[in-house]
């Protein structure tokens, strides 16, 4: 697939703070590229960038092979969706729908042809004439989706656009987006600080942290391979510890040496040490070079979630069977289960 967006060292500040951080990120056609990271990391700012609503102070915006920093919204082959939905509320949701094609003075044939399509796509084929304050959250959701892409737009930008919902329509909400997309075959640059829904629906995940592009790959290299701890612990659970990377394939930390599967970090360099919880067997303590103390049990539903105390870390467990808290127990993982990552400053 062809690049339909690409960012070349992009840089935005606001009073004299650093918001983007020269990125450069390129997003192929026909894709689910998504935004990811906390509030303020600038995920938002790169979204406002690619649809026209704020202009780089330097670097270039590029779609599909033209630069159109000075591009007005309107004239790019992008359409937004909002977390606050801006619908129309004295229109109905035909209009509603229609309202853009209206504006390009498109026929009453072909605006009724579209927008019953659109009304198709989304699920609300009946509700033309549906008063907006009468629709729940997600069938406004649905509209304001439908206005966006009846006028065929190449990329759709969604900011966070689930965010009013409660869980089980979020998850719904979720499933029909991806559908959406891959029905009509046009790039979706989704943004959200919602760990769990990048990892459901993206082609990609662009991991960011402060303005700067941590991560760039798809959701399972993401989850099994973070480029340091700070994508580790933001994209799942993991316990994090200091570690002395002794030689490649051997590592040490809390106390002993362990055998791993990383190399070319040199020899007795400072790393951080990664293993992620549903990695870790609980088992005899007597057999283990690590040890502790269960202080707490919780159930998750498919899993039992348990903190287990040793002298120097407090760990984090999942596991299908649970301990009993205040019973001692060993910590167990293999040499695939210890991921070693590059020192972050802070």
């Amino acid at each position: 697939m062809e690049n339909i967006v690409s960012l070349n060292d992009v840089a935005v500040t606001f009073d004299g703070e650093t918001i983007l951080n020269k990125i450069n990120l390129d997003i192929r056609d026909k894709e689910f590229v998504t935004l990811l990271g906390p509030s303020g990391c600038g995920k938002t700012t790169t979204l406002r960038i690619i649809g026209g609503f704020l202009k780089p102070d330097s670097g270039d915006v590029m779609f599909e092979g033209k630069r159109i920093n000075d591009l007005p919204p309107y004239k790019r082959n992008v359409n937004t969706v909002f977390q606050k939905y801006a619908l129309f509320p004295h229109l109905n949701v035909f209009e509603n729908i229609a309202f853009g094609l209206r504006v390009k003075k498109l026929s009453e044939e072909e605006i009724k042809t579209r927008v019953g399509e659109m009304l198709k796509l989304v699920n609300l084929s009946g509700f033309e004439k549906r008063n907006i304050q009468n629709l729940s959250g997600g069938q406004q959701q649905r509209v304001a989706i439908a206005r966006a892409l009846v006028n065929r737009p190449k990329v759709l930008l969604l900011d966070e656009p689930l965010g009013a919902l409660d869980l089980k329509l979020r998850k719904e909400m979720q499933t029909e987006l991806k559908n959406m997309q891959q029905s009509l075959e046009i790039t979706f640059i989704y943004v959200t600080h919602d760990q769990e829904e990048a990892l459901t629906m993206s082609d990609t995940v662009v991991v960011m942290k402060d303005g700067n592009i941590l991560q760039v790959g798809a959701p399972v290299d993401i989850y099994n391979e973070p480029k340091n701890a700070f994508v580790a612990d933001f994209i799942g659970e993991s316990n994090i510890l200091d570690g002395i990377m002794l030689r490649d394939r051997l590592v040490q930390f809390c106390g002993h040496e362990f055998e791993c599967v990383d190399s070319g970090f040199g020899e007795n360099t400072f790393v951080d040490v990664v293993i992620r919880p549903e990695d870790i067997t609980l088992a005899p303590p007597e057999n283990q070079k690590i040890k502790g103390i269960v202080r707490s049990v919780t159930f998750k539903g498919v899993h039992y979630e348990m903190v287990v105390d040793t002298a120097d870390f407090s760990w984090l467990i999942h596991s299908t069977r649970a301990a009993q808290v205040d019973s001692e127990v060993g910590i167990s993982f293999g040499p695939d289960d210890i991921h070693i990552m590059h020192k972050m400053e802070g």
